[in-house]
């Protein structure tokens, strides 16, 4: 199962001399689906008002209509239906945005189960993975078997042995 594709949402303002800034358009970007460099034009549109008087104000006083959700610019977030209708919403073009994207991929999502049972094998392969994990393993087991050869050791010698080596360590760090 394949999780959904990344979108890029953007919204473009435009501040001027007097500190009024507008609207000047909505758009979306689909990242791409392979790694490396890309370059991708996205269209953007604003919505509008009907009327001289909507330009005017948004001229000379600042402020546009502006979206709630900026999820609407592709498919709304709520939205539950087969059938989207933007009827009655006006918008505007309003021009274009270039990205230019370095992207690379990491989601083991993407990989299906037998190749990334070949990568990682190719990974333990260049590690010495399996020889190096039981070499490991026959290290551990030798201390192991050390230690306890040590304590039995230890039980086996008479207390009288123990005591006297105890004091002459005693006595040679004093």
């Amino acid at each position: 199962e394949v999780p959904q594709w990344p979108v890029i949402y953007f919204e473009v303002l435009s501040l001027d001399f007097w500190q009024r800034y507008r609207v000047e358009g909505y758009g979306s970007a689909v990242l791409p689906h392979t790694p490396g460099m890309h370059e991708i034009a996205a269209q953007t549109w604003r919505p509008v008002e009907l009327g001289i008087v909507s330009e005017l104000r948004r001229f000379f006083i600042g402020g546009s209509p502006e979206l709630e959700d900026i999820t609407y610019v592709r498919t709304p977030g709520t939205f539950q239906g087969e059938r989207l209708s933007r009827f009655g919403f006006r918008t505007e073009t309003t021009g274009k945005v270039t990205f230019r994207f370095h992207s690379i991929h990491q989601s083991r999502a993407f990989l299906d189960s037998s190749s990334l049972r070949k990568r990682m094998q190719s990974v333990l392969d260049r590690l010495g993975g399996s020889s190096q994990q039981s070499s490991i393993l026959n290290v551990l087991d030798a201390f192991q078997r050390a230690r306890r050869r040590m304590q039995l050791a230890r039980e086996s010698l008479p207390k009288a042995i123990l005591t006297t080596s105890k004091t002459s360590l005693e006595q040679s760090t004093a």
